[in-house]
C-alpha cells in the first residue's frame, strides 16, 4: 500500500503545479451524476489516472469523473476511487480546494476500505493520509518537493465549527431544527462548499461538524459514496470522530450498489453527532 501512497504523492504534486496557471473554464460534457465538468476537472482526473495507473498494487480505478470502472492490473490487490477535484466549483474564486481517495481491497465496498487519503490545495499544499486503527497524518510540502509529516490529527469530544451543505429551504423541518440548536449554543458557521477543505478545518481545529443531509431536491443527498463520503469518514472515525447518514449508527456500515450513489451524510466529533442521532432518532 506504501507504493500506492508514493503515486498519489506524486499525482498531488503535480495537481498542485499545474494550478498555478489554470483554465478555469467549463465543459459542455457533463459527469455521471449530471454535474458540469470543469477544464481542470477533467485534466486532474487524466493526471491522475496517468500516474496511478504506474502502480502495480492497484486493479482499478474509478472516478467521479469516469462513468464506469477503469481496469488496470489483473493481479492489482486494491481499487482506488477518487474525486480528482473536489470544491471544483469554487475553483474560479480560487478558494481552496482537494483531491479524495479511497483504496479498497478487491471492490469498493465500505467493509473493503483499508486506507484514505485527501489533499488540499491552496496557500500551500497539505496532504493528509490515513491508514488502519491509527489517527491520520497530515503531512505538508517542502520547499525540496518532499512531504514532512506536520502532526497527527485527531477530534476532540466537542467542537465549536458548524459547516452546513444543502439549501436551507430545503432542509427538513428535523435538520433545520437541529442547526438551529447548535446556532443556539454559540456555534461559528464555517462553510466554504468544499467538502474536503470543511472538514480539514474540523480535524485541524479538533471538531465540530459537517453536514450535508437529505433535502426536498436530493432526498438520498448530493456527496458520493465511494469518491467522497467513505473515505473521509475513514478519516474521521480514525480521528476520534463520529459518522452517521441519520439512520445507521455510522456512515462506514453502508453499502452501495453504484457505482455513483449518493448518500445524506455527517461527520464530526462525538457530541455533535450524539446530538444529532437524538434529534433524528437514530436507533
Amino acid at each position: 500500500m506504501q507504493d500506492i501512497f508514493k503515486h498519489i504523492k506524486q499525482a498531488v504534486v503535480e495537481i498542485s503545479k499545474l494550478m498555478k496557471f489554470p483554465d478555469t473554464s467549463y465543459e459542455s460534457s457533463q459527469n455521471a451524476t449530471g454535474d458540469t465538468q470543469l477544464g481542470f476537472d477533467l485534466k486532474s482526473d487524466e493526471l491522475i489516472t496517468q500516474i496511478l495507473g504506474q502502480c502495480g498494487e492497484i486493479k482499478a480505478l474509478i472516478s467521479e469523473e469516469k462513468s464506469e470502472l477503469l481496469e488496470l492490473n489483473s493481479s492489482g490487490k486494491y481499487v482506488v476511487a477518487y474525486d480528482p477535484l473536489d470544491g471544483s466549483s469554487l475553483f474560479d474564486v480560487n478558494f481552496a480546494v482537494g483531491s479524495i481517495f479511497g483504496i479498497y481491497e478487491g471492490k469498493a465496498s465500505a467493509k473493503n476500505l483499508r486506507a484514505a487519503a485527501y489533499s488540499i490545495y491552496s496557500a500551500r499544499l497539505e496532504l493528509v493520509i490515513c491508514e488502519p486503527n491509527s489517527l491520520p497524518k497530515l503531512y505538508r510540502l517542502l520547499e525540496n518537493e518532499e512531504f514532512a509529516l506536520i502532526k497527527e490529527l485527531k477530534m476532540s469530544q466537542k467542537g465549536k465549527i458548524n459547516a452546513c451543505g444543502g439549501t436551507q429551504r430545503e432542509w427538513s423541518k428535523t435538520h433545520a431544527n437541529f442547526i438551529k440548536a447548535l446556532f443556539d449554543e454559540g456555534y461559528r458557521l464555517r462553510y466554504s462548499g468544499a467538502m474536503v477543505s470543511d472538514l480539514h478545518q474540523i480535524l485541524c481545529k479538533g471538531g465540530g461538524l459537517f453536514s450535508y443531509p437529505a433535502t426536498s431536491k436530493s432526498p438520498n443527498g448530493k456527496l458520493r459514496a465511494f469518491f467522497e463520503v467513505l473515505p473521509m469518514a475513514f478519516v474521521v472515525e480514525n480521528a476520534g470522530g463520529k459518522t452517521t447518514d441519520g439512520v445507521s449508527d455510522s456512515l462506514l456500515e453502508l453499502e452501495f450498489k453504484e457505482l455513483h450513489a449518493t448518500t445524506p451524510c455527517f461527520f464530526g466529533s462525538a457530541y455533535e453527532i450524539d446530538k444529532l442521532k437524538t434529534a433524528y432518532k437514530v436507533g
